[in-house]
């Protein structure tokens, strides 16, 4: 086989990613046209597949910057094709955060994919690779919330509108959490490079438990405060309501039922 077709063969969209997509697709008709009977069980299915979608983009952001940057590796790991499988860390990118979102309705960042280091030569290259992911999130959340910037919701149905509200704090949240600068996440990526390698080599072991000890930390009432306040000032920034939120939460966790303070 030729390089080339090497090439598209690693770079071929997977099946499970545009399967992921086709949900996302009929669920959304299912939100915008009130086709569903239960409205909440088409905005759990809308938001979770396009939050797996956004987790796919944000790997995906990662392992294209990557390749650019020169490790030619990340196709032959199947990272281009957009399959959530084919990630090294599944259950940290995919199934800890969905699981996350169900629970507790927060975007919580994934694990990153596997990046040859070595291949890739210069700080800003490296820190630009761990940049990729939050900033697809960063993306994700500017389409969410466009029609509220842009003063352009007349027509949309509520329903839609509570689901595009919850989506974009979720992809808000995962920015923001991913972008601190906490061994294992890709805020530390970004800085690492820049740190002298002693300081680097004492970091490493604590490394592995960075994640979870952010996890940890927003049970702290203070910490969860403070973050969530943040995360509360960006969105009204884009002039997505609180109610809006709230409204699409309920909506996603539809087996707790519908606050009567949300019209459909």
């Amino acid at each position: 086989m030729s390089s080339a077709a090497v090439r598209r063969r690693e770079r071929r969209i997977s099946p499970v990613f545009l399967a992921v997509l086709a949900v996302m697709a009929a669920a959304g008709w299912g939100v915008w046209t009130d086709f569903a009977a239960l409205p909440g069980v088409a905005v759990f299915l809308f938001v979770t597949s396009a939050w797996i979608v956004s987790l796919c983009l944000h790997e995906y952001a990662h392992a294209r910057t990557a390749l650019h940057s020169g490790d030619v590796t990340v196709g032959a790991k199947g990272y281009l094709t957009l399959n959530p499988f084919a990630y090294t860390h599944a259950v940290l990118s995919v199934v800890l955060p969905v699981l996350f979102v169900i629970m507790g309705g927060i975007g919580l960042p994934g694990g990153a994919v596997f990046i040859d280091q070595g291949r890739i030569k210069g700080r800003w290259r490296h820190s630009l690779v761990s940049a990729a992911g939050p900033l697809a999130n960063v993306l994700f959340a500017v389409v969410c919330t466009a029609p509220f910037w842009l003063d352009a919701l007349d027509g949309v149905p509520a329903a839609f509108r509570y689901a595009l509200a919850f989506l974009a704090f979720l992809q808000v949240t995962a920015a923001l959490l991913n972008l601190l600068p906490v061994p294992g996440l890709d805020g530390y990526g970004i800085v690492e490079p820049w740190l002298s390698y002693e300081l680097k080599r004492k970091i490493a072991p604590y490394a592995p438990y960075g994640f979870f000890a952010v996890i940890v930390l927003l049970f702290v009432p203070v910490l969860n405060g403070a973050f969530f306040d943040a995360v509360d000032a960006l969105l009204r920034s884009l002039d997505v309501g609180v109610l809006d939120r709230a409204c699409g939460s309920a909506l996603f966790r539809f087996w707790e039922g519908t606050p009567p303070g949300c019209p459909l």
